[in-house]
């Protein structure tokens, strides 16, 4: 076959191969996968898609996740029917909550042994039914290039989200005749953007300009936008002071003198916000961006002040005034929010000039006040470690460049806290649309495959990173320089802290035997360091942060540290 033919797709193909270029004419450069589905994989590099091969599925679906959160791109896993496919719910229902699209294309048994009790037969269609957005099944060779095209633009198009191709495995090795003359490239999100109403943008400027004290809170729904600059401007020019959730944090540099830094369940002893709480409970115009006003990020709907005036900008309408009513903006954020501000500085913006240097006072003495709290256990020496400590030393080595992946639970309360958003649009990934444990690993692996020439860096409790240990191999064979940082407390912390709150008493469950972390580092051939001297640690994290390959720092830290949940407060005598 002519070469040149073959490359746009030739005829008398099959369907593996077809299916590859169909994924191709998407932008899809990496899939992850284990050998199945193998003719796909076999076909793959004949169009420049190289596999990124998994230990476990439910590992290579967050990877995907990761990896489409920093490209702005689709991330695309593989799975075999059965057993394998059960195992891509959890990242799938993941990104799900969190809006971050991924193709699931997973191999089915053959069509001639369907209802036939074949090996690892399965209702996929169900099974994925309440963890993706849409899920269909390919049975014709002539529907595969519109298949194809209509799960991206279900993954990509309002509010992203994942989506599940079956695949027979018979029909993957059969003959697609003839070639189709589709060209367009349906792999990257936001897909179609759409501006709100324009009525209610200028409404909405209306009530920020004339407002006493107004606030935005802005959600993970800025950065699948790449609307992170319009923001910055909206916050600059207009003089409105910004605050996020954890999932929209960086999306303003927390070191602007408008910036709360992130706002929710975790403003108490401690925190980093904690002093600015009245920013949030006494704002009378709020102005939510991406931001589904979730438990978590209102802690338990108790911040947010209940008579103030809710403004919200999200692409799903379904989203809009669900646990506040608000004025409606349905749109893309990137869109309105550069036509908020065009339409505030034209509604005069002299109120918000006036109140901005006191507004930036009390930010200033806030974050100031952190500091001094919190500044004698940020330089403790005891042993075990303190995880403020760590964290303090991991914040002066990262840079508005550096990606932070964060492991559910305390991990991603940490890096909340203690680490500084350099610059709007700088990304710290945590999972938190369903906050399972063992994501981090597996998204840090994501994140760098997306972003090769940028620092990678990993934290995660002990609990969760045991999820997914054997990926450290999967890092060494991919050749990825990623440090990880391990907090050993060899407890579940947020588990035995909780029911302590609750119940006085917690279950034997929620501790663990010592586990040396950095000997099975190097058992995969990877850089490992344990480290219990307080004394060590920067010189382990230098190390760790100048290796080639996959690294790791075992930690060991204080199982009775906490971090700022307020949930606490009142019930634990203060480290501080």
């Amino acid at each position: 076959m002519d070469s040149a033919v073959h490359a746009r797709g030739g005829v008398n193909e099959s369907v593996a191969l077809r299916l590859a270029h169909a994924f191709r004419r998407h932008g899809v450069d990496t899939v992850f996968g284990q050998s199945i589905p193998s003719a796909f994989f076999l076909a793959a590099p004949q169009v420049g898609i190289r596999q990124a091969t998994y230990r476990a599925e439910n590992a290579g679906g967050t990877m995907a996740d990761g990896y489409a959160r920093i490209s702005g791109r689709v991330g695309v896993v593989t799975a075999q029917n059965g057993p394998a496919a059960t195992l891509l719910v959890a990242p799938l229902a993941e990104a799900l909550k969190a809006s971050i699209p991924i193709v699931a294309l997973v191999q089915d048994v053959a069509r001639n042994t369907t209802e036939k009790n074949a090996f690892q037969e399965l209702d996929h269609l169900r099974l994925f039914d309440g963890c993706t957005k849409w899920t269909r099944r390919i049975d014709h060779v002539s529907r595969v290039e519109e298949m194809v095209d209509l799960a991206f633009v279900q993954a990509c198009s309002g509010r992203p989200g994942p989506v599940a191709l079956i695949v027979p495995a018979d029909l993957l090795t059969e003959t697609a005749a003839a070639a189709e003359t589709r060209k367009a490239d349906l792999g990257h999100f936001p897909l179609d953007r759409s501006l709100a109403d324009p009525s209610r943008i200028r409404e909405a400027a209306r009530l920020l300009a004339s407002a006493r004290a107004p606030l935005v809170i802005a959600g993970g729904g800025v950065h699948a936008s790449g609307a992170c600059a319009e923001l910055a401007a909206l916050q600059q020019d207009c003089h409105l002071p910004v605050a996020t959730t954890v999932m929209g944090k960086g999306t303003v540099a927390e070191t602007h003198s408008l910036s709360l830094g992130v706002v929710g369940y975790f403003m108490g002893d401690g925190a980093r916000g904690r002093a600015l709480r009245p920013l949030v409970t006494e704002a009378d115009v709020v102005l939510l961006v991406g931001n589904r006003a979730n438990q978590n990020g209102t802690d338990s709907w108790k911040l947010y002040p209940p008579n103030a005036r809710f403004i919200q900008i999200d692409i799903d309408g379904t989203e809009i005034g669900r646990n506040y009513e608000a004025l409606r903006l349905m749109g893309d954020a990137k869109l309105t929010l550069a036509a908020l501000r065009e339409a505030l500085l034209v509604e005069g913006v002299e109120r918000r000039a006036q109140a901005r240097a006191g507004v930036e006072g009390q930010i200033r003495a806030g974050v100031e006040d952190w500091k001094s709290f919190t500044q004698r256990i940020r330089d403790s020496d005891r042993a075990p470690i303190r995880p403020e400590r760590v964290m303090q030393l991991l914040d002066g080595m990262i840079d508005a460049d550096t990606v932070v992946v964060a492991d559910a639970s305390y991990s991603s309360i940490w890096i909340t806290n203690y680490l500084t958003a350099r610059a709007a649009g700088q990304r710290f990934l945590t999972p938190r649309g369903l906050a399972g444990l063992g994501w981090g690993l597996p998204l840090a692996i994501g994140a760098k495959l997306a972003a090769p020439d940028r620092k990678v860096v990993c934290l995660a409790g002990d609990g969760g990173f045991a999820h997914t240990w054997a990926e450290l191999e999967t890092a060494r064979r991919l050749g990825l320089d990623i440090p990880v940082i391990v907090l050993n407390n060899q407890i579940l912390g947020y588990q035995k802290h909780a029911e302590d709150v609750l119940f006085g008493a917690h279950t034997e469950a929620c501790y663990f035997q010592p586990v040396d972390h950095a000997v099975i580092a190097q058992a995969c051939g990877c850089h490992g360091i344990r480290v219990d001297d307080p004394a060590m640690l920067q010189e382990a994290l230098t190390e760790a942060f100048a290796q080639k390959g996959p690294s790791l720092v075992d930690v060991i830290t204080d199982p009775d540290a906490r971090p700022p949940v307020t949930f606490y407060d009142n019930t634990y005598p203060s480290p501080f």
